[in-house]
């Protein structure tokens, strides 16, 4: 018997990027995608996804914002990385690099944000 499926590549032991950044690469590609499809771009579960969109939420990374039943994501391009080697670049640097164009002009704004040290 024979195996016509196609064969993936073996999953490396350790990328360059953590699931964090391929999350946050994927909304930036489309923001409008649906858990389960950021999910099979990154390659992990729908679960892992929700835990990973919130902690990017809680960390100032992006927004989610309710349009009817669908969810949809604004980046806030100009937040910094978290590492302290890397603190002085903002995200929107790997955004470019990997998408080929920086997020749109206003995604990086929740319409109900307040600025710090306004509340």
């Amino acid at each position: 018997m024979t195996d016509d499926a196609p064969q993936l590549p073996a999953r490396p032991g350790w990328t360059f990027l953590t699931h964090h950044g391929h999350v946050l690469l994927a909304v930036a590609a489309d923001p409008e995608a649906k858990v389960t499809e950021l999910a099979a771009t990154v390659g992990i579960t729908p679960r892992s996804v929700l835990q990973i969109l919130k902690d990017l939420e809680d960390g100032g990374y992006l927004h989610r914002r309710r349009d009817g039943r669908r969810t949809r994501y604004a980046i806030e391009p100009h937040q910094h990385f978290r590492h302290p080697a890397d603190a002085h670049r903002e995200i929107d640097g790997l955004i470019t690099l990997f998408t080929g164009s920086a997020p749109p002009a206003g995604q990086g704004s929740a319409p109900d944000a307040v600025p710090e040290g306004f509340d």
